[in-house]
């Protein structure tokens, strides 16, 4: 597989599965609000968002299940909770259209990857996607394997 070109980014948590349940329409960038315990502890790359999603509550998006461990190097008082919900930082504009889309076309606001910039931000890269039914995860599992499978031909012939 190509190695992805270098743009500074520090990738923490990737959300593999979204691509095979969701089919991905629109990615989007957000920045996300931590404690400080919680930079440290991505900082260490043991994070999951595997599971979690965003919502619009209150005039803002919130990423809800994402799971950031304790920083074991704080105290107890200084800890903050794994499973907390976050808020998400976006244009208003964007939220906007994410609210639309979520409200009118049924569509989900799916993680893919959490990481630091170059600039060391904790960003969020966020999709908007609608759930694939069974029939659809079959064929792109077939169009996967085929694609593989002509790629392995074409090596061993040249």
């Amino acid at each position: 597989m190509a190695k992805p070109p270098d743009d500074g980014r520090k990738i923490v948590a990737q959300n593999r599965k979204a691509r095979h349940e969701y089919a991905i329409d629109d990615v989007f960038e957000a920045g996300i609000m931590l404690t400080g315990t919680e930079v440290k502890s991505l900082r260490k790359g043991s994070s999951n968002i595997g599971e979690s999603y965003a919502t619009y509550e209150n005039g803002g998006l919130w990423l809800l299940n994402a799971y950031i461990p304790e920083y074991g190097q704080a105290g107890r008082f200084f800890q903050h909770e794994p499973r907390r919900k976050r808020k998400l930082l976006m244009h208003a504009r964007e939220i906007v259209k994410l609210t639309q889309a979520v409200e009118r076309k049924g569509m989900t606001l799916v993680p893919l990857e959490l990481y630091f910039n170059a600039k060391g931000i904790a960003k969020l890269k966020l999709a908007l996607a609608e759930g694939k039914k069974l029939h659809d995860k079959r064929a792109s599992d077939k169009e996967r394997d085929w694609n593989r499978e002509k790629a392995r031909v074409l090596r061993d012939r040249g």
